[in-house]
């Protein structure tokens, strides 16, 4: 057994941290959510939790009978989408890395500014397909008329605008080389900004409720819906609207950044081998220890036994693509990532970039002070995290990043 059991004024925390440290500020967070009453068993934390808004990043939260939007983030449908194609090393030579990693972002839409970091991406417009176009998918967009009839608010974000762009922050691509000298595709992105609206909107209509209802919580940022509200179904179109419109919007990425690679290495680049898509930031409907509940994983990504997903490390360390084990304590989870060791300030502060280069050396990615913030030490150790959940999956490959393209 890999995880501690804690217990709290009214509820457990199982949390997967034999090897990493996890903040007093996160902790007491967890405890918060556990105690709310309508947790189902219990909360699963995982190796990589860190401090949220409201509830933890990295933790997994039953519910029944109600949902908190913040259970779920603002970033609703942020995942991961990994490739393996038929390219191996040898046909990305390092001295075209440079130009490829230009042409990715002149291909995606992505909100870092310039600053010396990016290279002269003018100068590859019109010569790669760009997706910043109005690009918008039938079934989509009814879906998005039914909600905004509903909830007017919502009808005032630029989604269409936002279909095939990367964001800013955490998100990335990544040209990366598996163990045996193979080429993947790694893409992190979201629902982008309509995705951001609804968790807002809703946030804020479920805090409205608590006044309303004169509830009593320990943190408004854990405002909940009733289940027996119309609201509460309302949240669950809608989250599931931006669960789906961040799939498409990864898979428009990975179709641009395909046309890239082939422009710059003068090849046909496709999927030859495994494909992994998973959500990360999302709910469902699943069935857990005989009940049916409503499910919200932070950060966190579905294991089940045999399932595939994606844990990636910093954006100069290592990924891994790995392999489910059904661990039912966890409910069928595992972490999505390295988790942040620092605040963003923090690691502003903290690093240099110098010591950014020295840490990202061997890796064509921006080297300047606007990625300071996602330089590798601001992150938990990968390996650590790894050994903190291996009763919950399996590794299958182990993924080294060469050309890394940052939000």
């Amino acid at each position: 057994m890999t995880f501690t059991v804690e217990k709290t004024e009214r509820g457990l925390i199982k949390l997967w941290a034999e090897h990493v440290p996890v903040e007093e500020h996160a902790m007491a967070q967890l405890r918060n959510v556990a105690n709310m009453p309508f947790i189902w068993k219990w909360v699963a934390a995982m190796p990589d939790v860190h401090v949220g808004q409201g509830a933890t990043i990295g933790s997994v939260i039953p519910c029944k009978g109600a949902v908190m939007p913040s259970a779920v983030g603002v970033d609703i449908g942020c995942g991961m989408k990994a490739v393996q194609t038929n390219l191996f090393r040898k046909d990305v030579p390092k001295a075209k890395w440079g130009k490829l990693r230009t042409a990715i972002e002149a291909s995606v839409p992505h909100g870092r500014s310039d600053n010396g970091g990016a290279r002269d991406v003018g100068s590859w417009r019109g010569k790669v397909p760009c997706v910043m176009q109005e690009v918008w998918e039938e079934e989509l967009e009814e879906e998005y008329k039914e909600l905004i009839v509903l909830h007017p608010q919502l009808g005032r974000a630029n989604h269409v605008g936002h279909l095939g762009t990367l964001g800013s922050g955490n998100h990335f691509i990544e040209v990366c080389v598996d163990t045996d000298d193979r080429i993947w595709i790694m893409l992190h992105s979201g629902s982008r900004g309509i995705g951001n609206r609804i968790g807002s909107h809703f946030t804020q209509l479920a805090k409205e409720l608590m006044k309303q209802f004169f509830v009593d919580i320990p943190d408004m940022n854990l405002a909940y819906i009733p289940q027996k509200t119309e609201l509460f179904g309302h949240y669950l179109k809608g989250a599931n609207w931006a669960q789906k419109f961040a799939a498409r919007n990864r898979d428009l990425m990975y179709d641009a950044t395909i046309g890239a690679m082939e422009c710059v290495l003068n090849m046909d680049v496709q999927q030859d081998g495994l494909e992994v898509n998973c959500h990360h930031n999302y709910v469902s409907h699943e069935k857990h220890y005989g009940a049916n509940v409503l499910l919200c994983r932070k950060g966190a990504v579905s294991a089940r036994k045999g399932e595939y997903g994606i844990i990636p490390g910093s954006m100069g360390t290592k990924s891994y693509i790995v392999k489910g084990l059904g661990n039912r304590e966890s409910f069928w989870s595992c972490s999505h990532g390295a988790g942040r060791l620092m605040s963003r300030t923090d690691a502003r502060n903290k690093f240099t970039v110098a010591m950014h280069r020295r840490a990202t050396e061997g890796i064509e990615c921006r080297k300047d002070k606007d990625v300071l913030d996602e330089t590798p030490g601001s992150y938990k150790d990968i390996d650590a995290v790894m050994a903190s959940q291996t009763d919950l999956v399996e590794e299958v490959t182990v993924l080294k990043q060469i050309i890394v393209v940052k939000g």
